[in-house]
């Protein structure tokens, strides 16, 4: 027996052998907190990156098995003194009874002390016999109204994997996302501030992590009959309005029929109506015309519009750049993702497919990811966030305080991917040269970086997770885990993202952030919408029927005085910036000049780029992804001055103006009231009201030379295109 486990041995004997009675204290369920809680593991004191004076911890715990190491073992065992409690060098530092830099952490007649002096005289165990480990918070009350500078408390109850529970509220790490908004101190006790509004508790206790909701109403609610006689369409709106009303909003009215018929056609198919669907739908007198217009873009005659709206992007978080995977490979994961969404494949079974892909990299489209994601950590983390909607990253090399998903979680969910073998030529040059074959071969291994342990492949939060077959692809299982109806996560980030799509953010934002300190702005609502998502068999065209057919979506952006604050709960629609590709297309279209883009065909549109890297000054400037970048890739929809000089300044606009354009010859050549009116259906889906007649009017002059009037158009619609109600989606 080495020394280490004669030392050990010795320290768990000391009770047995004067009679004592069993361990009680538990070092991970009671100890660590105790000290993450006196400010022992935080950055600035011994979890510091080089410790404190010789006596080093992790930062709030994350290594238990360290942390024992140097408590019991470490400056030869005399941190602690199981013969004489009172005298170990922990207690006697914590309460400043001999000189201690960090001062006194708490009083020697506190529940602290006695908790640690009684682990130490029980011989300083790590575990106990059968010990339980927590398997989750509950926070009572889970949501909280406040007055102004009101102050209430919360109980924290841990559950352990035994059944057991118990009130750790005196153990609990309490921090708030904004304490101008509401404070919190050391032992759960919340003050309000005076900003009306909504934010967010996060309590910690060991590696188990929850929030607390916390609302300030303002001072003037409305009268609850003045929701319930507001239009609903479907749980959307009861869920959103019950939301409203416990913050004081007041939803913008219903948006016009012309902004109705533009957002969503731009929202599901990434176009502009033609003056033509615009016309019909402001001249149709039905009630439903709503309803059948959302059935319409949705229907298998705008599938391929739709698809390649969608696969752009899906192009955009699952496409590798060519330069590290290939061309070939890159171009078959595009046609693949397409044909997905023509087909209108369930996301269930996409995901499955994609995750399970095997072969080739120029026969099948979805081994590109693999090709790209050589590492099995590299593929977890990919899963994690575009899946689960989980920032693994962080997880790659430490555990995250305010976060649930450990190293542990990151390496066994890594482990899924580890058995995956290839041949041939790689990522070495010519990368678009020789094909790549991946396939599943059993016994491959991942091991933990600190430990060095190899790990077990296990989904996150899944603590009795079975063991798996080795002769079965690990792939297949987790795949069957992920898409699984009781998951609670793979629904949830899907719709999330859906939701992001149509209304500008998420539920959650950002859509990949879910995390306990992050919650969503309507959690029911999130909840409603994933549960009826997987009950309707994961179908994507589903969940967006009923966002679209929703008061919620169909509201003006025209702000009231109950909502013009706000930008997180959805009590009005927001502008958005299109995107690039929609605006390439729409002007495109307009001028009947087709860009010219590389690997396309002469007519091909924007929408249907499958490489970041093919050369394109206004996709760069409109946001597209960073072509060097690995996926996923999430788009910048910001506005910027580069944005601005370019439909103003550029000159391939110009060309595209004064080029050749059978629209513009037609207006040309048509009365000008006629052709004001044309214009305006084209660009906006409406008519042009009395004064933007008189001033376009005006601005014609009544030019009767043909040439001298298409300039004029020219510059019209050159002014129109610059303007906001053309560059945002309202």
């Amino acid at each position: 027996m080495n020394k280490t486990a004669l030392f050990v041995t010795a320290l768990s004997g000391l009770a047995t052998l004067s009679g004592a009675e069993p361990a009680t204290i538990s070092f991970e369920n009671d100890v660590l907190p105790i000290m993450t809680r006196a400010g022992c593991m935080a950055g600035s004191c011994h979890a510091k990156a080089d410790g404190q004076n010789g006596f080093q911890l992790s930062i709030f715990s994350f290594d238990p098995n360290s942390d024992y190491r140097e408590i019991v073992y470490d400056a030869r065992g005399r941190r602690i003194f199981p013969s004489a409690p009172d005298h170990s060098l922990l207690l006697l530092k914590a309460t400043n009874q001999i000189p201690h830099e960090g001062e006194k952490r708490f009083e020697k007649d506190s529940e602290s002390y006695r908790v640690l002096r009684q682990w130490i005289a029980e011989g300083a165990p790590r575990t106990r016999p059968n010990e339980p480990k927590p398997s989750g918070l509950t926070i009572d009350p889970p949501d909280l109204s406040f007055k102004k500078g009101e102050t209430r408390a919360i109980k924290v109850t841990v559950s352990y994997t035994d059944g057991t529970s118990r009130d750790v509220t005196h153990l609990g790490e309490f921090t708030s996302n904004d304490p101008a908004f509401a404070k919190v101190d050391h032992d759960g006790n919340i003050t309000a501030g005076t900003i009306p509004g909504e934010n967010s508790i996060i309590v910690r206790y060991v590696d188990q992590v929850a929030a607390v909701r916390l609302i300030i109403p303002p001072d003037r609610l409305l009268p609850p009959q003045t929701y319930t006689a507001l239009p609903k369409s479907n749980p959307i709106d009861d869920l959103a309005y019950a939301r409203f009303q416990e913050l004081g909003l007041f939803p913008s009215p219903p948006c016009r029929d012309d902004e109705f018929l533009r957002r969503a056609t731009l929202d599901v198919l990434g176009r502009l109506p033609t003056s033509e669907e615009a016309q019909a739908f402001l001249k149709n007198p039905s009630p439903e015309k709503r309803t059948a217009l959302v059935e319409t873009l949705l229907g298998p005659e705008n599938r391929f519009d739709y698809a390649d709206f969608f696969s752009t992007k899906w192009g955009d978080l699952l496409r590798p750049n060519t330069q590290r995977v290939g061309v070939k490979p890159v171009y078959l994961l595009d046609q693949w993702i397409r044909e997905k969404f023509r087909d209108n494949t369930p996301w269930d079974a996409l995901v499955t497919e994609l995750l399970t892909a095997s072969g080739s990299t120029h026969e099948y489209g979805p081994v590109a990811v693999l090709r790209d994601k050589r590492e099995p950590a590299d593929m977890a983390e990919f899963v994690g966030q575009l899946f689960l909607g989980v920032r693994l990253g962080c997880a790659k090399c430490h555990h995250h305080p305010s976060e649930k998903w450990s190293q542990d979680d990151y390496y066994s969910m890594a482990a899924f991917f580890g058995s995956m073998k290839q041949k041939g030529q790689g990522i070495s040059a010519p990368i678009s040269g020789e094909p790549e074959f991946w396939w599943f071969e059993p016994g491959g291994k991942v091991s933990h970086p600190v430990s060095e342990a190899v790990m077990t492949p296990t989904p996150p939060d899944t603590p009795n997770y079975a063991a798996l077959d080795p002769a079965i692809d690990p792939r297949i299982v987790f795949a069957k885990w992920l898409t699984a109806k009781e998951n609670p996560f793979f629904a949830r980030a899907l719709v999330n993202r859906i939701w992001s799509e149509m209304f500008g953010k998420g539920l959650v934002d950002p859509v990949d952030d879910f995390r306990e300190s992050n919650p969503p702005v309507n959690a029911p609502l999130l909840e409603w919408l994933a549960r009826d998502f997987v009950e309707n068999g994961f179908d994507q065209k589903h969940t967006l029927r009923v966002i679209l057919n929703s008061h919620l979506y169909q509201q003006s952006s025209e702000p009231n005085e109950y909502n013009a604050g706000d930008n997180r709960n959805f009590s009005r629609s927001y502008r958005r910036r299109l995107q690039g590709e929609v605006l390439l297309d729409a002007i495109s279209l307009l001028t009947g000049q087709p860009e010219k883009l590389s690997g396309l065909p002469m007519d091909g549109r924007a929408m249907q780029q499958w490489n970041h890297l093919l050369p394109s000054t206004f996709l760069d400037a409109f946001g597209r992804p960073d072509s060097s970048a690995a996926p996923p890739c999430e788009r910048e929809i910001g506005g910027s001055v580069a944005q601005a000089l370019h439909l103003m300044n550029s000159d391939n606009l110009q060309k595209k103006l004064s080029g050749k354009s059978l629209w513009l010859d037609e207006l040309t050549a048509t009365p000008q009231e006629k052709a004001v009116q044309n214009i305006y259906l084209r660009l906006f889906s409406r008519e042009p009201d009395d004064n933007e007649k008189k001033v376009t009017l005006t601005h014609l002059r009544g030019e009767a030379d043909a040439t001298k009037r298409r300039v004029l158009l020219e510059d019209l619609v050159w002014s129109l295109l610059n303007s906001a109600e053309f560059v945002l989606n309202h």
